[in-house]
């Protein structure tokens, strides 16, 4: 893999998304949400998760998110649209972001 393909590997996940659906979706489906570039692809994002992670993805679902409306005074202003990807692990994989060391 060339020095170029692994920097944008680098840049692709942004973070992990840790809500209530997040965690409901992690425990029944054996999936991880991730925050990612918003010009990523499902194969980058498996690249990505793969490598950082040392896993063996199974598969990646990608999701756009809308920003949502906000009001600031008498202004209608917007958040920015972002990218959520559900990455399924094979059987017997884990990632624990716990475990910091």
């Amino acid at each position: 893999m060339s020095q170029l393909q692994q920097e944008r590997l680098l840049q692709v996940l942004l973070a992990p998304q840790i809500s209530e659906k997040a965690t409901y979706v992690a425990d029944k489906n054996e999936q991880i949400v991730f925050r990612v570039a918003s010009d990523a692809t499902k194969p980058e994002v498996k690249a990505a998760v793969e490598q950082l992670f040392d896993v063996k993805v199974k598969s990646v679902q990608i999701a756009n998110v809308k920003g949502k409306e906000k009001r600031f005074g008498r202004i209608m202003g917007r958040r920015k649209a972002w990218k959520k990807a559900f990455v399924c692990l094979q059987p017997g994989q884990e990632i624990n972001f716990a475990a910091g060391e």
